[in-house]
């Protein structure tokens, strides 16, 4: 089993549900005692939002590309950045490794042709759904990528940062995200992208009445799959 490398803290909340998942998918295929090989480099997050806030991208690049050279020190085979939002820094952390670098988006993308879903709605973060630099990548996939219109991308944004990343689930947030889905539905999306670890936290399938694409799983079954040598697919 190889080692998995993962670059949290943004937030804990989301970063401790994939250490949870990377371990119940490896329990749940290899059975008995068995549990991920990991390490966890978690950063302050407060830090950097105060980057993210003041525009500092190309600070906050150079900060998490040297988390991901630890990670890679200490004995990682894979990286994974357990954040949406950070990947607008991907390319500077995937160029500080020598190991592989396994991008969210690809995996959301791979997951979304393999269902024969071709028009997503994406929910995440303002920085994720206002840039190109998420939808971009899925949109060189052949996938249509539909984003809320300003005032559901303030709902949504501020759901996030002033609840979910304190650990605050209310009923009335998850209503909010169910009428932006519904949104995104009426302008036609097939699916739904939860672009955001920590909107998992709070909503799911449940909610959408078609398929949701929740990030943090599938960046997690891609990661647990090549660690252990597997077909993502299976």
């Amino acid at each position: 089993m190889k080692t998995i490398g993962m670059l949290g803290g943004m937030s804990w909340e989301s970063t401790a549900l994939y250490y949870r998942l990377v371990n119940e998918l490896v329990r749940d295929r290899l059975g008995g005692l068995h549990s991920a090989r990991c390490l966890i480099h978690s950063v302050d997050f407060a830090e950097i939002e105060a980057m993210q806030v003041q525009g500092r991208w190309d600070d906050a690049g150079a900060l998490l590309a040297d988390a991901a050279r630890s990670l890679e020190a200490a004995g990682a085979d894979l990286v994974l950045l357990c954040t949406n939002t950070m990947h607008k820094v991907a390319d500077p952390v995937q160029a500080a490794l020598t190991v592989p670098f396994l991008h969210l988006a690809d995996a959301t993308a791979d997951a979304a042709l393999a269902a024969g879903v071709t028009t997503l709605g994406f929910l995440g973060t303002d920085f994720s759904m206002s840039d190109t630099f998420y939808t971009d990548r899925l949109t060189r996939r052949g996938l249509t990528v539909l984003i809320p219109d300003e005032q559901d991308r303030k709902q949504v944004h501020d759901i996030i940062y002033k609840e979910l990343c304190l650990g605050v689930f209310r009923e009335e947030s998850r209503q909010t995200y169910r009428d932006v889905i519904t949104g995104l539905i009426d302008r036609g999306a097939e699916g739904i992208i939860l672009g955001c670890t920590e909107i998992e936290l709070l909503v799911s399938q449940e909610d959408s009445p078609v398929p949701v694409f929740p990030t943090t799983h599938l960046h997690c079954q891609a990661a647990v799959a090549h660690a252990l040598a597997e077909d993502p697919a299976t």
